[in-house]
């Protein structure tokens, strides 16, 4: 259980504080209409995550029985992670743009969550596995793992607003960087235990 909601944790952080359309959102409306605004953009996530979450399930339900499929899953999961970890150790500031948005930022941050790609291949490709390997063990842990996400990817945002509204030059700072190469390799660890287990479903290494 605490592998499950640890692996939940980095995967809510690195989503929460890695550079996207979705925080760069947060950023904007934060410097220009105050921490308020850009708390609701963070929020997104509890919108769109669910019905990705439920569509994710729903596709990857049917292939529960076929290990080979199960275990392309799973390193397609890997690569992905691997692309987030990439990203993370790249991250080394984030700078501050102003968009130009207006207000209404919960309704806006849920259009740029929906109509970004990465929480469907996310959902499908490690997430959605996760929570079918959890809830097959009792249906609390996949809740749980669902929960613990949902609170690190929106506390993570939530706290970029904070920062952003009240002195933005501190994500600009050397701490940022150091915060994203630890959620980085993090990401890399996660992502090599994706190899192992695809591997040993598709029957390519001994499952100890």
């Amino acid at each position: 259980m605490i592998a499950l909601l640890g692996a939940a944790a980095v995967y809510g952080l690195s989503a929460g504080f890695s550079p996207g359309p979705l925080l760069a959102l947060v950023i904007s409306q934060s410097v220009r209409y105050g921490v308020r605004e850009g708390a609701k953009a963070a929020m997104a996530p509890l919108v769109t995550d669910l019905p990705i979450i439920l569509l994710s399930v729903a596709i990857l339900r049917p292939l529960a029985d076929s290990r080979a499929v199960l275990g392309l899953i799973s390193m397609a999961g890997g690569l992905f992670v691997l692309y987030l970890a990439s990203g993370c150790l790249r991250a080394t500031r984030l700078d501050l743009v102003e968009l130009g948005q207006a207000p209404r930022s919960l309704g806006k941050g849920a259009a740029v969550n929906a109509l970004n790609p990465h929480p469907y291949l996310f959902w499908l490709t490690v997430g959605g596995p996760a929570v079918l390997g959890a809830w097959s063990e009792g249906p609390a842990r996949a809740v749980a793992f669902v929960a613990v996400f949902s609170a690190c990817i929106v506390g993570a945002k939530l706290l970029v607003a904070v920062v952003a509204g009240r002195s933005g030059r501190l994500l600009s700072g050397t701490a940022y960087g150091v915060v994203m190469r630890a959620l980085g390799l993090a990401l890399i660890v996660f992502a090599l235990l994706l190899f192992r287990d695809g591997l040993a479903l598709t029957g390519l290494l001994a499952h100890s």
